[in-house]
């Protein structure tokens, strides 16, 4: 298997007959996902796919409330 800089890393994964595709143990380990974890999905058409922890979108949106709220 291919050596990567600290913190990065890069696979090619194929999509499944029901949209699904498979983020190696690699990636998985590198962030610390679980099965049974929520991820947010964004998408750009010019930029491409990208996956977040959920808690990052969450802690995001606790902020714009809580900006809100001070108004």
């Amino acid at each position: 298997m291919a050596e990567y800089p600290e913190g990065k890393f890069m696979a090619t994964v194929k999509i499944g007959p029901k949209g699904q595709i498979v983020i190696p143990k690699e990636a998985r380990d590198m962030f610390g996902f679980q099965a049974g974890d929520s991820l947010l999905l964004l998408a750009d058409k010019t930029q491409g796919i990208a996956l977040q922890p959920f808690s990052y979108a969450e802690a995001f949106f606790d902020a714009v409330r809580r900006m809100k709220e001070k108004e």
